[in-house]
């Protein structure tokens, strides 16, 4: 039986180091996202682009997602309440964000 713990313990840390790596790189490719979609946005509204908005709203979307993503992963590894608590409140407000931008992009479709 005390093999089966150390097997469940270094099971669990692998788990853990697997995850943590995923966060970060999913945090790092949403951050990415997220300024290369705002970089753009800035480009195409001094070109005056028409379609500036739904491509800028498209690409925060896709930002959030990824950002929503590491946050999913965060509920794997968290210890307590509180910490559960923090974490389904950043998902509520990233997935909300994500609706409304969304919303956005479909309004703006059906007004051009």
């Amino acid at each position: 039986m005390f093999h089966i713990e150390l097997i469940i313990e270094f099971l669990e840390n692998v788990m853990n180091n697997i995850v943590q790596v995923a966060i970060l790189f999913f945090e790092f490719v949403g951050v990415i996202v997220i300024i290369l979609s705002g970089l753009k946005g800035f480009y195409n509204y001094v070109r005056r682009v028409p379609d500036m908005k739904i491509t800028l709203a498209q690409g925060l979307a896709v930002g959030l997602e990824f950002k929503l993503c590491s946050e999913i992963l965060k509920t794997v590894i968290v210890r307590d309440w509180k910490e559960i608590v923090t974490v389904a409140g950043i998902i509520g407000l990233r997935a909300a964000l994500t609706f409304l931008i969304h919303w956005e992009i479909k309004e703006e479709k059906n007004h051009s």
